[in-house]
C-alpha cells in the first residue's frame, strides 16, 4: 500500500482527499502546516506529497526547499493562486507537479498514479558512467565524482530514460509522455525547466552541458558512450 502525506490547513479539502485516497487503497497521513509535514516525511515516509503552498507557519515552497534532502519523494504543489511564477517556483524547488484549485478530484488522482507509477524503483541492476557521472540504477543514486548528487523523483527519472537510451534524441513530448505519463495534463515547458534544474545539479556549467545536450529544434539527449 502506497503512502501519501497531505498538507493542507483548509479542514474540508484535507478531509476530502484524505477521504478520497483512502477510498483508493492508499494510506494516508495529514499535516496542516510545515512544521508537522516535516516531522511526518521522517516518521510516516510517505510515497507522495501533497503540499499547499499557502501554510500558516511557513510557505509550501519553504517545506518544499526543505524536503530536497529527502530526494526523490515525488511531490506535487496545491496552489490557489494562477500566476506562473508560482508554478515555476515549485518546479524550480524540487517539485514534480502542480495542481491549481479548485481542482477536479479524478484530475489529482491521475497525477498521483502517474508520478507513483513514474517513481517506481527498477529492480534492473546497472552502473551507467560517464566523464564524472555514475548513475547507480539499483539504489537509484548518483555520484558526481565522490559526490552523491540529491534529485527529485522527475530529475532522476529524465536522467535515468536518457541515460539508458544513449544519444537518443528525445522530444519535449516523449518526454512528457514516457516520465510525467500520457495522463499528464500540464505545459511541455515543464521539461525545459526540469532540464534545466537538472543541469545545475550534474554539470560543471550548466550553461555548456557535457551530460544531458540540446539539439536544437529536436530536444535533449544524454551525450554518453555508446
Amino acid at each position: 500500500m502506497k503512502k501519501i502525506l497531505v498538507v493542507d490547513d483548509e479542514p474540508s479539502l484535507r478531509d476530502l482527499m484524505e477521504l478520497v485516497l483512502k477510498r483508493e487503497k492508499y494510506e494516508v497521513a495529514a499535516a496542516v502546516d510545515g512544521k508537522s509535514a516535516l516531522s511526518l516525511v521522517h516518521e510516516f515516509k510517505p510515497d507522495l506529497i501533497l503540499l499547499d503552498i499557502m501554510l500558516p507557519d511557513m510557505s509550501g515552497h519553504e517545506v518544499c526547499k526543505q524536503l530536497s534532502a529527502d530526494r526523490r519523494i515525488p511531490t506535487i504543489m496545491l496552489t490557489a493562486r494562477h500566476e506562473t511564477i508560482d508554478k515555476v517556483l515549485s518546479l524550480e524547488l524540487g517539485a514534480d507537479d502542480y495542481v491549481t484549485k479548485p481542482f477536479e478530484i479524478m484530475e489529482l488522482l491521475a497525477r498521483i498514479k502517474a508520478l507513483l507509477r513514474r517513481s517506481a524503483k527498477e529492480d534492473e541492476a546497472e552502473i551507467i558512467c560517464h566523464q564524472d557521472l555514475k548513475i547507480d540504477m539499483a539504489n537509484m543514486t548518483v555520484l558526481k565524482g565522490d559526490r552523491e548528487i540529491s534529485l527529485t523523483a522527475k530529475e532522476y527519472q529524465l536522467l535515468e530514460l536518457m541515460a539508458r537510451n544513449v544519444k537518443k534524441t528525445f522530444s519535449r513530448d516523449e518526454l512528457l509522455q514516457k516520465v510525467w505519463g500520457y495522463d499528464y495534463m500540464g505545459d511541455s515547458r515543464v521539461v525545459d525547466i526540469c532540464i534545466a534544474r537538472l543541469r545545475k545539479k550534474i554539470e560543471d556549467d550548466s550553461s555548456d552541458p557535457v551530460h544531458i545536450v540540446t539539439v536544437f529544434g529536436l530536444g535533449y539527449r544524454f551525450a554518453g558512450q555508446s
